[in-house]
């Protein structure tokens, strides 16, 4: 297969890239600086419709992971940077496909989980899952963030692509043992001895073990019945305190110093970084690929955990 990843230079697009490269598919990455790789990257300003658009046309799939990274205060400028960067990217991929001679078959969105409404008494799938930005007492900062998803997924259904199944992939955090990911963060506070519970802990943890990240995307890319949104997430999310635990059982630490709240605010200030990514419940699980016959290698975090560290040791040794 064909397959370009726009926006694929970051975590998430190197674990695809990686993958579909290995079992020789063609991969091209668009990037807004391009670094060589193993796979083919191209130059694009993640704005505009340009030469890159070449790489869409005979594509067999789009999976279009553009977007400002959010980990960084909301301040206005910010802010601005996070939503333009998302609509924009997609808005210039949607035109693309529209205007190909051989649009690809299927476009698959980047999305994010964090659409749900921050919640502890129900999980939130596709069927009945609440939206956020409802919240009563809600943090202007996660009521943006919910604001951001429903204009991404609103610029991929403006794009009027009738020839390409498009796929929103609401996703919860993809673990890997790669160098700066999200697993690597959190092992990282659990090897300094402060892996312990964030907050009160009982906010729940939405993730996905890396493996089964892929391999749903290929499930996604292979059943023409499935479009729409799709969540990407672990059946079995559990709340912060104890996917801390798990994590500290498979590293072998006995302790982790608890974090409470107004260390989490200060620290946020001083990281440049938002309390929403530790502190909102995301209590999310994959309804559409579940009732679809997708079958998760790693169903509970603690098996996951077990793998992950294992691969970390491997990785830097």
């Amino acid at each position: 297969m064909k397959i370009v990843i726009p926006g694929g230079s970051g975590h998430i697009g190197t674990i695809l890239a990686r993958a579909f490269h290995a079992r020789g598919d063609q991969v091209v990455v668009l990037s807004r600086n391009p670094a060589a790789a193993r796979w083919r990257v191209a130059a694009w300003d993640a704005t505009t419709v340009g030469k890159w658009t070449q790489y869409i046309d005979g594509a067999d799939v789009v999976i279009n992971l553009a977007g400002r990274s959010v980990n960084c205060r909301y301040n206005q400028k910010n802010k601005e940077a996070i939503m333009q960067s998302r609509v924009a990217s997609t808005r210039a991929v949607g035109s693309a496909i529209r205007e190909s001679a051989r649009p690809p078959g299927v476009w698959l969105q980047a999305s994010t989980a964090t659409f749900y409404a921050h919640r502890f008494d129900a999980p939130n799938d596709e069927y009945t899952g609440v939206p956020g930005g409802a919240e009563p007492r809600l943090p202007a900062a996660w009521r943006f963030s919910v604001d951001v998803v429903r204009a991404w997924e609103m610029a991929v259904t403006a794009s009027n692509v009738p020839q390409t199944r498009t796929v929103l992939m609401r996703s919860a955090m993809t673990m890997s043992p790669d160098r700066g990911g999200v697993f690597d963060v959190l092992l990282g506070l659990v090897r300094r001895g402060l892996g312990g519970r964030a907050g009160n802990g009982r906010q729940y943890v939405s993730w996905i073990h890396d493996d089964d990240f892929v391999r749903a995307v290929d499930f996604l890319i292979a059943r023409d019945d499935i479009s729409g949104p799709v969540n990407l997430a672990s059946p079995h999310p559990l709340p912060n305190a104890e996917f801390m635990r798990e994590l500290r059982r498979a590293w072998g630490a006995r302790i982790g110093l608890p974090a409470p709240r107004w260390v989490l605010v200060l620290g946020a200030v001083v990281m440049g970084t938002e309390t929403e990514l530790v502190l909102k419940s995301r209590r999310v699980v994959p309804g559409v690929l579940q009732r679809s016959g997708f079958e998760f290698h790693f169903p509970a975090w603690g098996e996951a955990a077990r793998d992950l560290v294992k691969r970390w040791r491997l990785m830097r040794q």
